[in-house]
């Protein structure tokens, strides 16, 4: 789901309710000293996904989400923090 190592990791597959805790867990580990997340092979999201990339950025306020799909988009424009994410 999230590879990678040092500064540059990318998340693939989906972010739903359904793996939304896993996925956090694993970006919480992974994305302490992290730069870049490529958000660009995610094909399903939901809003769980809003709120795990508002949790990564509150625990690495350095994180950059790039490659944000047009689902990822909507949904973070729909919630207003698109600022607060890209």
């Amino acid at each position: 789901m999230i590879q990678g190592d040092g500064s540059l990791f990318r998340i693939d597959g989906a972010i739903t309710m359904d793996n939304a805790n896993a996925v956090l867990e694993e970006g919480l580990a992974k994305f302490a000293q992290a730069e870049v997340v490529d958000l660009s092979a995610l094909d399903e999201v939901d809003s769980s996904a809003v709120s795990l990339l508002l949790e990564w950025r509150r625990a690495n306020p350095k994180l950059q989400f790039v490659g944000c799909t047009d689902n990822l988009k909507s949904l973070v424009t729909l919630y207003g923090v698109l600022d607060l994410v890209l």
